[in-house]
């Protein structure tokens, strides 16, 4: 097999790289190569396109970037008319796989996207544009199944690489206290501030003084900051200088167990909700973002775990305006201080767990991708 697998940004970059493994356990790779990153280069992919040449965000960010997406896209095409890959695994990142997608089908190429785009949220009018876009669908969310084969789209559910991720982490909470050297009876906040430089821009300074205020109301309080890939230690350094421990979020004894946590929208709210962390969920953005996003999006919530809990706030949600170093702070102390704020999230944890379930989703997609070449059901 020869395989053409893509990632647009950090978290896809992981994902692949671990169906990339998952692959090479169950067939004879002859090739791997792809848009890569890091993560991926490590478990074996040859790179066509650096990752992070595609990796921006925000609709400005992405309109200004568009040429080069542009010429990213005929370059792949071009080497993949050459190279001719067995099957094209594209990993998240819809706006530009889709597009990528179309155009390998119409050179005979089979295409699996991993991730399917969350149309049910918003821009369900471009389901037209998935069913010409891949030849199979593999989704990480337990209700996507159904959604998409009202509108004639078969899509498999693989399971959530963030269960994944966590089984794989099951570290004991008094062994992730001793390496702090904490006792169990000291308050404990975990702080994920993003990992995309916008992200950092707008959500440091607010972070940094809410865990001021946070210190202030409950002194005993300790402070730990997963670095997630492609984030460097001197980015988050006002954080350590106001006493927060930096953890590397990819150590391989990694493993989170804090009482709360203030965590920036994103896979890391789902992940602290697996974590069964009680977590206040922030986010800003540019108002043109934000403008946009309230006319388009159909949901009442923008965390992953609140969604899949029928799109309930369970996680409490602070957005834009909302987000200031007061309710953030509030909603900390709350959570750290136990009662029943914190049962509650306790209890909607479990639920959303038991929703998900325990497949392996980069064994699924590398099964995926092995029948859609040879025809034959793989057995996991």
């Amino acid at each position: 097999m020869r395989v053409f697998v893509s990632a647009g940004e950090v978290s896809g970059d992981m994902h692949a790289a671990s169906v990339i493994r998952a692959l090479r356990m169950t067939v004879n790779i002859d090739e791997t190569y792809g848009i890569a990153g890091p993560c991926m280069r490590e478990a074996g992919c040859d790179t066509l396109v650096e990752m992070n040449e595609l990796n921006v965000m925000g609709i400005g960010d992405v309109l200004r970037a568009l040429p080069r997406i542009y010429r990213i896209r005929r370059r792949v095409l071009a080497e993949l008319e050459a190279k001719r890959p067995d099957v094209a695994i594209l990993v998240d990142f819809p706006g530009f796989h889709m597009n990528l997608g179309i155009r390998l089908r119409r050179m005979g190429i089979p295409v699996l996207h991993y991730i399917a785009p969350k149309l049910w949220a918003w821009g369900s009018w471009r389901i037209r544009r998935l069913k010409k876009s891949q030849d199979r669908l593999a989704s990480i969310l337990p209700f996507e199944p159904a959604w998409f084969a009202e509108r004639g789209i078969t899509a498999r559910y693989v399971g959530n690489p963030s269960v994944a991720a966590i089984h794989h982490q099951e570290g004991e909470r008094s062994t992730f206290r001793s390496a702090l050297a904490l006792s169990d009876d000291v308050p404990l906040l975990s702080i994920l501030p993003g990992s995309r430089p916008g992200e950092l821009d707008r959500h440091l300074p607010l972070l940094l003084e809410a865990w001021k205020q946070i210190r202030q109301r409950m002194p005993d309080a300790r402070c730990v900051v997963p670095v997630a890939p492609g984030v460097s230690m001197e980015q988050l350094q006002p954080l350590a200088d106001a006493g927060a421990v930096l953890l590397d979020r990819m150590a391989e004894d990694y493993a989170l167990h804090t009482d709360a946590a203030i965590a920036v929208s994103g896979t890391a709210t789902l992940e602290l909700a697996l974590w069964d962390i009680p977590t206040v969920l922030i986010y800003r953005t540019s108002p043109f973002t934000l403008f946009l996003a309230r006319r388009l999006v159909r949901l009442n919530c923008i965390g992953l775990a609140n969604i899949i809990m029928d799109d309930t706030p369970v996680m409490p949600e602070l957005i834009q305006s909302d987000a200031t170093v007061a309710n953030i702070t509030d909603h900390a102390v709350a959570l750290l201080s136990g009662g029943m704020k914190a049962a509650n999230q306790h209890r909607a944890f479990r639920e959303l767990r038991q929703r998900l379930g325990e497949i392996n989703p980069a064994r699924e997609v590398a099964a995926m991708a092995v029948e859609m070449c040879t025809g034959d059901r793989v057995s996991n």
